[in-house]
């Protein structure tokens, strides 16, 4: 790397904000190119994919706090994510590089912020598609009946196909998850419309109240309180509720890839989380509402499975709840590529070791990255699931939809700040959308964002999870002060930040 690239001609060094930048030759951009497959139908169904194995599985331990805490919860969070991406589609038109939230804080509030950001969004994509996994190694073991302790085999296949696939191309990793989403959504509607003859709302969605010791209790006749354990419990439900949305913005990720990313990122931003915020409001409603009620779905490894169970028996569940791990595949393979994506930008821009930047020089997928995701999530659950996994399957869920909640938090706080700062610093950048809601809007989800971190903190059954989700977080900010600040590399995001616009801008 002694020839410098022509992209960095006649930038500043960076010293100033206490980074260095490596002189890099124009073939390092040559490894590392992306190709662009993706229209706005594709770009809508890849973010409602990212999302939709959270209304599988995982939501549905915040009905330990009532059904009416999960609901409120759920619209609240509904309102947080209406109002981000309203913001995050403003920033991608505008800025439309892969490195997506990453890209978006570095411009405004520099290399730290930068990696910050992109750090929170690093851990939680790395560990989203971790937590698909494992509910979707639920379901499966569920259906084909294989012992408990067989699970961690299931994972080890899922992530074999997945990188399986990604090698075959970004155009054909595409298309299988447009086709999976369409059959999982398709799921969701199919599993709706077949509830209602059976809904007993007022008997089974408030069977749950509150014992003298305030923990949760069975009421068999029903007719519950809606709010048994207050205000609280729809604070402690929120990060269940998030997991019904949460992974749609990672959308941005995907702008070099896409074909009109500065038209069609923010309408599928705004159109995927209208699309899931019905889907989430309705299996909310009548997951609770029929056999066996809001009680039992509040632990169970495979609510969908269970709801099917109770409206079709056994036989025909297993057959509808096969297709049903579509809706978890499609979250698993859209979220382990959007992990790749991130990965991939960060090494790019040299906060991540370069190595892991290269794509395949014919098929210009992010494979190494890919590889690199896909090992951290699988050791991460192994280390669970040898430790307190397969001891309690319910409490391994919660712990890793806590740390997924937990990093998302943090990177939708620094995303709204983002947009803030865009707003200001860059007045006169060329916004081909702008979000209606403004800086009200990013600060309400800074508001809400905030409030939902807080208290992952205070329960006391998932507060560990987001203490050890923190210590991995302080952990990467170490490396980057202590060593990667000094290896950084002028991609087109630092470009674009440190020419204040002038240069980096994707083709």
């Amino acid at each position: 790397m002694t020839e410098r690239s022509a992209l960095s001609t006649d930038l500043p060094s960076g010293s100033a904000t206490g980074v260095s930048y490596q002189d890099v030759s124009d073939k390092y951009f040559e490894q590392r190119q992306l190709q662009r497959h993706a229209g706005f139908f594709t770009l809508l169904v890849l973010g409602v994919g990212a999302v939709i194995a959270g209304q599988y599985s995982g939501w549905n331990l915040g009905l330990s706090q009532g059904f009416g805490g999960m609901l409120a919860a759920t619209l609240i969070i509904a309102v947080m994510y209406v109002f981000l991406c309203s913001s995050i589609g403003e920033m991608a038109a505008a800025l439309p590089h892969t490195g997506g939230a990453y890209s978006f804080a570095r411009t405004t509030m520099g290399p730290w912020g930068g990696f910050t950001t992109g750090l929170a969004e690093n851990i939680e994509f790395v560990l989203a598609p971790a937590g698909n996994m494992f509910f979707m190694g639920a379901y499966l073991g569920a259906i084909f009946g294989t012992p408990a302790d067989a699970q961690p085999l299931w994972w080890i296949a899922g992530y074999a196909v997945m990188l399986l696939l990604s090698m075959r191309g970004l155009g054909m990793s595409m298309r299988v998850v447009v086709i999976v989403t369409i059959a999982a959504v398709a799921v969701l509607a199919f599993f709706c419309l077949a509830a209602i003859p059976h809904v007993d709302f007022a008997r089974l969605a408030l069977n749950l109240g509150a014992d003298s010791a305030g923990k949760p209790v069975e009421l068999p006749a029903g007719h519950g309180p809606w709010l048994p354990f207050g205000a609280t419990g729809i604070m402690l439900a929120l990060p269940f509720a998030v997991y019904m949305f949460l992974a749609i913005e990672q959308l941005p990720l995907t702008a070099e890839e896409a074909h009109n990313p500065t038209k069609h990122m923010p309408m599928a931003l705004m159109f995927g989380i209208l699309i899931l915020a019905v889907l989430a409001l309705s299996i909310v409603f009548f997951s609770a509402s029929i056999p066996n009620g809001a009680f039992a779905l509040s632990t169970s490894g495979e609510p969908l499975l269970d709801g099917f169970r109770s409206l079709f028996g056994h036989t025909a569940s297993k057959i509808l709840a096969g297709v049903a791990v579509l809706g978890l595949a499609a979250s698993f393979l859209a979220g382990s590529f959007a992990a790749g994506r991130n990965i991939y930008s960060l090494s790019r821009a040299g906060y991540l070791p370069t190595a892991l930047s290269v794509t395949h020089p014919v098929k210009k997928t992010p494979n190494r990255a890919l590889c690199a995701g896909s090992l951290l999530a699988l050791g991460v659950l192994m280390a669970f699931w040898f430790t307190f996994g397969r001891r309690d399957n319910a409490l391994m869920g919660g712990v890793l939809v806590s740390m997924i909640v937990f990093a998302g938090m943090i990177s939708y706080i620094f995303q709204s700040l983002s947009y803030i700062r865009l707003r200001s610093l860059h007045a006169g950048l060329k916004r081909p959308f702008k979000s209606p809601f403004g800086i009200f809007g990013a600060v309400v989800t800074i508001l809400i964002a905030g409030a939902t971190l807080l208290f992952q903190f205070v329960d006391p059954v998932y507060k560990w999870a987001a203490l050890g989700a923190a210590v991995w977080y302080l952990l990467g900010l170490s490396y980057f002060g202590l060593y990667r600040r000094h290896h950084l590399v002028l991609s087109p995001e630092e470009a674009f930040a440190v020419s204040g616009g002038r240069r980096g801008m994707p083709d």
